[in-house]
C-alpha cells in the first residue's frame, strides 16, 4: 500500500506553493510549510493558495512573523477565517525564536510543544519537511483507510480514528519516503477518494480496497452527526463620511472575529435604525439588507443599516478608506456586509 501511494503521488501531485523545494537544502522550507499547515486547517486549498503568497511576502521568515504585532498578523490572515489559528501561529513563531534560535524544530515531540501544533501538524512537519517516519491523520486519511480496510465507523468516531492512526503508523514505517507517502495518502483522499462519489478507476489503491470490492464506498465512513448551530443576530451600522470613508471598530475579546476591525455592531435584541443612529451620534439609519454566515457552531445574521455622518471617530473606532479595508484586517463577513450595504441592499446567504 505504501509503495502504491508513493508511486502515484510522484506522478499526480499537485503543484502547490508550499511544496517548493529549496535548491540549497534539497528540502522544503520549514517556515513556509508551518504557515501552510496552519492555513490549511479547516480551509480549502484554493483559498489558501490565494493568500499564502501575500502572507509570506509580508512575513518572509519566522523572525519577521515573531516580531510583528498581532494587528498586522490578523490583517494578513484576513479572508482565511478561524482567526485563532493566526494567533497560535504568531505565538508559535515567537516560541521558535525564543526557544529554538529561530529554527523550526525537527523532532515531533519538540514540535508538539509549540502553540497550535497537535499530533497531525507535528507529524506533517516531521515527515514532509524533515523526512521522519511519523504518521499523520486528517479527514482524508480517515476516509481512505476506512474504505481500503473495509472498517465501519464515522470520521469523528474516536475508536475508528484511533484505529486509523495505528494503521497509518504501520504504513509510514514501511514507506521508503515517509513524507511522500503521507502527502500522497491525503492527496488520494482530496482528489480521488472524496466524500462523494469515489473515482475508483483513478485510485492507486483500488485493487486492495475492501469497500470497492463490496460496493459500499458511499457508506464508508458513516456520516457525522450534524452540528447544532446557535443562532445569533448582530445589528451593524455602515456609516460613511463626506470623503466616502467607512467607520470601523475593533471587535473586543470574546466577540466573533475578536481583534479584527468590523462595522459598529450590537448583539442581542432588535435595534431600529433610529436607535443605532442615536448610539453612534448620527441621524437615523436606513435598513440596507442582511448577510448570513454559517460558522462551525453558529449561524450569524448581520442586519445592516446605513447612513452618513461627519462626526469624529471616538476611541476604539476609526475611519477607513474603502480601498484599505482588506489591508487593515476585516473579516469576510463584514467585508460582504459593507459591499452589500454600499449597494441597493438585499441579502447574502453565503457560507463563511
Amino acid at each position: 500500500m505504501a509503495a502504491a501511494v508513493t508511486e502515484w503521488f510522484r506522478a499526480n501531485r499537485r503543484e502547490l506553493p508550499w511544496r517548493e523545494v529549496d535548491r540549497r537544502t534539497g528540502r522544503r522550507d520549514p517556515y513556509r510549510s508551518l504557515v501552510s499547515e496552519f492555513m490549511l486547517q479547516q480551509t480549502q486549498v484554493s483559498r489558501v493558495i490565494e493568500r499564502f503568497g501575500r502572507f509570506i511576502e509580508r512575513f518572509p521568515d519566522v523572525g519577521a512573523l515573531a516580531a510583528a504585532n498581532e494587528e498586522d498578523v490578523l490583517a494578513a490572515w484576513a479572508g482565511l477565517g478561524y482567526y485563532r489559528r493566526a494567533r497560535l501561529l504568531h505565538a508559535a513563531a515567537r516560541e521558535i525564536v525564543a526557544r529554538f534560535g529561530g529554527r523550526v524544530p525537527e523532532d515531533v515531540e519538540d514540535l508538539r510543544t509549540l502553540p497550535g501544533v497537535g499530533r497531525y501538524t507535528a507529524g506533517a512537519m516531521a515527515s514532509m519537511v524533515f523526512g521522519r517516519a511519523e504518521p499523520l491523520v486528517d479527514g482524508n486519511v480517515v476516509r481512505v483507510v476506512l474504505r481500503v480496510e473495509g472498517w465501519e465507523g464515522a470520521a469523528d468516531d474516536r475508536g475508528a480514528v484511533g484505529a486509523v492512526w495505528a494503521r497509518a503508523e504501520e504504513l509510514v514505517r514501511a514507506s521508503e519516503s515517509p513524507g511522500e507517502f503521507n502527502e500522497g495518502l491525503m492527496e488520494v483522499g482530496a482528489t480521488v477518494c472524496g466524500p462523494g462519489a469515489a473515482r475508483c478507476g483513478e485510485c492507486p489503491l483500488a485493487r486492495m480496497c475492501v469497500a470497492r470490492r463490496l460496493g459500499v464506498q458511499g457508506s464508508i465512513p458513516r456520516a457525522k452527526k450534524a452540528a447544532v448551530r446557535r443562532r445569533v443576530v448582530h445589528w451593524c451600522a455602515l456609516v460613511r463620511d463626506g470623503r466616502g470613508r467607512v467607520l470601523l471598530e475593533r471587535a473586543p475579546a470574546g466577540a466573533l472575529w475578536a481583534g479584527l476591525w468590523r462595522l459598529p455592531t450590537w448583539e442581542g435584541s432588535r435595534v431600529t435604525g433610529a436607535e443605532l443612529g442615536a448610539r453612534l451620534g448620527v441621524g437615523a439609519l436606513e435598513f440596507a439588507g442582511e448577510v448570513k454566515r454559517q460558522l462551525s457552531h453558529r449561524t450569524v445574521r448581520l442586519r445592516l443599516f446605513r447612513g452618513t455622518s461627519g462626526v469624529r471617530a471616538v476611541t476604539g473606532r476609526k475611519w477607513v478608506r474603502v480601498t484599505d479595508l482588506e489591508r487593515v484586517g476585516v473579516s469576510n463577513a463584514h467585508l460582504a456586509a459593507i459591499a452589500l450595504a454600499m449597494t441597493a441592499g438585499g441579502s447574502d446567504g453565503k457560507t463563511d
